[in-house]
């Protein structure tokens, strides 16, 4: 099992979990709003800290092996613009999950 964390533009979340739903294998997902900044936000040093800190979601999504390249390539290619701050993609490895309401391991 892996758990895929992509990061990305609010607005480009429709686009995003519509585009995960469609993928068969596809298990749901866990969403979080954050903020942050990368390395362009740090070479405008001129902004106030907390003024440059960019509103972005973050998804986590926990997935069987097999479906990992299809659900990454996903989360790469649909919210990508093209622009500085499209965001990242995380993967790593899960050594279990349990679901609660069933009892249930993976």
């Amino acid at each position: 099992m892996q758990i895929i964390i992509p990061v990305m533009r609010s607005a480009m979340l429709g686009k995003v979990t519509n585009a995960l739903e469609e993928i068969d294998g596809f298990p749901g997902l866990t969403l979080t709003a954050v903020r942050g900044f990368g390395r362009r936000q740090i070479a405008l040093k001129r902004i106030s800290r907390w003024k440059r800190l960019l509103a972005k979601v973050r998804l986590e999504i926990v997935v069987h092996d097999e479906v990992v390249k299809q659900i990454v390539y996903t989360a790469v290619r649909v919210p990508h613009t093209d622009n500085h701050g499209d965001g990242k993609v995380f993967v790593w490895a899960c050594g279990a999950s349990r679901e609660h309401s069933h009892r249930e391991d993976g």
